[in-house]
This record gives C-alpha cells, sequence and structure tokens, in this order.
C-alpha cells in the first residue's frame, strides 16, 4: 500500500483559503479512496468518481469476498445405450395363416408332381384324380415345383409357439426387428433370427461374494436378488449377457458400500435399500428391472474368519466377568449393610475394609468352583 499527497482544501482552517494535502489510500488492487472524505460531515458531499470494484478478496485489503457459485455435485455416468434400441412389437400373423400356406405348398407340389406323371398310380387311385397323359419333367413343372416348396417351406417353416413368461427378440442380418410376447401359435417370418428371452419375475441367489464392513474388515456375502427383464431389445441386444451384466453390477455394488454384519451395529435392511438402489440404477439402462438385492448370509472372509472369533469370544468373556464382578459386589455390599444395619458386628474402618476384602474373596472363589 502506498499513500499519495494531493492539493484540498481546509475546510476548518482559519484562513479559509489554506491548502494543505490530503491522504490517499492506493494500491495495485483497489481504488484511491481520499481519507478526509470518509469522515467528512458535510451533508450534500460532491461525487467522486470511482473505478469499479475489485471482486478479488486480497488479505488485509478490506475488500469484499468474491461470491462464487458452488460447484455442482459429480454424478456417476449412467452408461449410454443406443436410443433406438428399444423394445417394439413386431410383425407377427397367426398361426392359421402358416398353416394354410404350408398346406396350399403341399398341395401344389401333390398337384405338380400329378401333371408332370411322376405320381404313382396307386396314390392317383387313392386321391381319387383322374388318369391324365404325363407331361414330364420340364422348366414349367420344376418351376412349379419349386414355388410350391418355398410355400410349403415359409408356411411350415414359420410357425412357432408363444408362451406366457416367454418373449422372442427377433434380429434380421444384425438389425432388430422387434419383440413377440404373444402366446399361442403364430407365423413369424422364417428369415429372422429368434432368440428366446425369459421375462418372469426371477431370483438369483449368488455365491459367496468379497465385500467388507464399515471397519474395512473382509466378508463373504451371499445376496438375493429379485429382477427380471423389462425390455427384451436392451437385455438382448445392449448387452453381450444380461446375467453375467447383473452378476458385475452386484458386485461393484458391494464393492461400494459397506456391509454390517447383524451384531456389528449397523442395519442391514438399510444396506440391502442401498444396494437395491444402485444396482437398479446400474441395470436400468440395459433393460433390467431390479426389486431387491438382499444380502442373505454373511460371514467374515477365511482369512480374518479365526481372528475375528478369537475377538468375539475375549469380547464375551470380558462381558462375562464384568458380570460377575458387579454380581460379587453387590452381594458384599448387601452383607455389610444388613450385618451393620442389624447391629451384629460394630466396625470400624479398618474393620470394615478388611470384611469387604475377605467377603469378596469368598464369594469370587465360590464363583469360580460353580462356574457362575
Amino acid at each position: 500500500m502506498s499513500t499519495t499527497p494531493a492539493q484540498t482544501p481546509d475546510p476548518g482552517g482559519t484562513d479559509g483559503g489554506t491548502v494543505r494535502p490530503g491522504r490517499l489510500i492506493q494500491n495495485e488492487a483497489t481504488t484511491e479512496i481520499p481519507v478526509h472524505l470518509l469522515f467528512r460531515d458535510d451533508p450534500d458531499p460532491a461525487p467522486v468518481p470511482l473505478r469499479p470494484a475489485v471482486v478479488g478478496r486480497r488479505q488485509g485489503t478490506g475488500e469484499q469476498p468474491r461470491l462464487r457459485r458452488p460447484a455442482p455435485a459429480r454424478t456417476r455416468p449412467v452408461p449410454e445405450v443406443d436410443p433406438e434400441l428399444a423394445e417394439r412389437p413386431a410383425r407377427v400373423l397367426p398361426g392359421a395363416v402358416g398353416v394354410l400356406a404350408g398346406t396350399a405348398g403341399a398341395a401344389g407340389a401333390l398337384a405338380t408332381s400329378w401333371w408332370a406323371g411322376t405320381l404313382p398310380p396307386l396314390a392317383v387311385a387313392a386321391l381319387g384324380l383322374p388318369a391324365a397323359a404325363p407331361a414330364g419333367l420340364g422348366p414349367a413343372q420344376w418351376a412349379a415345383y419349386a414355388g410350391a416348396g418355398a410355400l410349403g417351406l415359409f408356411g411350415f417353416g414359420g410357425l412357432a409357439r408363444g408362451r406366457t413368461g416367454r418373449a422372442w427378440v427377433l434380429d434380421l442380418f444384425g438389425r432388430y426387428r422387434g419383440t413377440v410376447r404373444r402366446t399361442g401359435l403364430l407365423w413369424v417370418n422364417p428369415l429372422l433370427l429368434r432368440r428366446r428371452v425369459d421375462v418372469r419375475l426371477r431370483h438369483w441367489r449368488s455365491e459367496p461374494m468379497p465385500a467388507s464392513d464399515g471397519s474395512g474388515v473382509a466378508l463373504r456375502v451371499v445376496v438375493l436378488v429379485v429382477w427380471r427383464v423389462r425390455d427384451t431389445a436392451r437385455a438382448v441386444l445392449g448387452v453381450e449377457d444380461h446375467e453375467g451384466y447383473l452378476r458385475e453390477c452386484v458386485e461393484a455394488a458391494l464393492a461400494r458400500v459397506p456391509v454390517e454384519t447383524p451384531g456389528g451395529g449397523g442395519s442391514v435392511p438399510a444396506t440391502a435399500e442401498t444396494l437395491t438402489r444402485l444396482v437398479a440404477a446400474d441395470t436400468a439402462p440395459v433393460g433390467l428391472e431390479v426389486f431387491s438385492v438382499q444380502p442373505v448370509r454373511i460371514e467374515y472372509a477365511p482369512e480374518v474368519a479365526a481372528a475375528m472369533h478369537r475377538r468375539k469370544i475375549a469380547a464375551l468373556d470380558a462381558r462375562h466377568r464384568a458380570s460377575v464382578l458387579s454380581s460379587v459386589v453387590d452381594s458384599v455390599e448387601d452383607t455389610v449393610t444388613r450385618l451393620t444395619m442389624r447391629g451384629l458386628v460394630e466396625l470400624d474402618d479398618y474393620e470394615r475394609k478388611a470384611l469387604v476384602k475377605d467377603l469378596t474373596v469368598a464369594f469370587c472363589a465360590g464363583r469360580g468352583e460353580t462356574g457362575g
């Protein structure tokens, strides 16, 4: 900070015309402010042009602090899936259409055989067809065979049976063509690749997975996941294996959430709720709907199981000793109080201390012999 003199009139001077230097406060971060203006009693002071205020704050300058906007909270990125990859119904026909087409193809092949003369006489007589001069196998006959065969293959080859709780994801040369959730006999284009998907409510019980509690102790947790496929297109085409993806999401959630043992002071329902929320958020972009992720068995990892077992035994032994000591102290106090209140003995301080010591040793020895 530096000060520069300025020539200002002295309002309180005797001669009225004496000019004395005024002091200014100036540095590289603040504007120049005449000191005498800060204490001036003039009710209508003259305006002083000021430069724009400084928004930065420096230690000891008296400036106003900078107002900063709070940084937005960081959120975990959500996996992106092709926005066009969403379940939509596929175009299918009733199964009767396929049966009729297949029957028409078979009838066409039979008629072509009769026309070409390749049908055995017994079959002609059995079918009641009139005898005709065989035309032979020419281009027209072969074309009729091809058309009838194609019609029969498309008719019978496209028949499918839809079941409740099952769906088909249809794919034509790598492009999604729709999902079939209908039941009964249907006709689906035979050129389409069908992938069966189970859309029922499912339960998955995992094998022991690695986890840790709030103190960082290694655990092995078995979880029960209740889930189902909500969007078949994303579940089948969005990931290579949606069941394996669900398993990996559960493992990732267990690695992020501390799992408390039932006797560790934590809340198992709260842990289950947190796991459910994390796994549901991770699997939603691939068309899976998770209802519950519940730890059903929590145990210590083999490398720490022995140490934790010894710790539990030591804690139980300490609680047992504390309870025994409390019981002995209460018994000694009750005995001494009764003896004194009933006037059976008169004890001074030394004798009272000796009696308390003897009773304590006797009661502890008796408890040790009885194992109580």
